[in-house]
């Protein structure tokens, strides 16, 4: 701000302005110095821009963690639904053979007690992974 302008109007008040007056009136221009700076301006304005970016890195990161559980939900109720089917065709298939593979790759018939174990380890696995899907 270049100064102030004070006059008086017409009804005898003071006034103070940064725009001179309109018309003819008698004004005296008073020289203000200016505000003082700020200075923590470059400090405040740097803290400023450091708390946006951060502001900005933690929704990426929140982004990024929603996304994450969204398809980590979505390949449970995969596994979930794989499970039940698994776990319906031991427990309905007593008049089909069942074939296993044994670690060396050798196919093998699955036994009625093999057949249970892998039925009662199904049922165990569904009841701790599957309680929402």
């Amino acid at each position: 701000m270049a100064g102030l302008y004070k006059w008086t109007d017409a009804n005898g008040r003071v006034i103070y302005s940064d725009q001179p007056p309109p018309g003819n009136v008698k004004v005296e221009t008073i020289n203000v110095p200016p505000p003082p700076a700020n200075p923590n301006a470059v400090k405040d304005m740097a803290t400023k821009e450091a708390d946006l970016k951060k502001a900005k890195q933690l929704r990426a990161e929140e982004e990024t963690k929603t996304n994450k559980a969204r398809v980590d939900a979505n390949m449970r109720t995969q596994e979930c639904q794989r499970a039940r089917g698994q776990a319906i065709a031991l427990a309905n298939s007593d008049q089909v053979v069942l074939y296993t593979t044994t670690p060396t790759g050798e196919r093998v018939a699955m036994s009625d007690a093999a057949r249970l174990a892998e039925r009662q380890r199904l049922d165990y696995w569904i009841h701790e992974n599957c309680q929402n899907n």
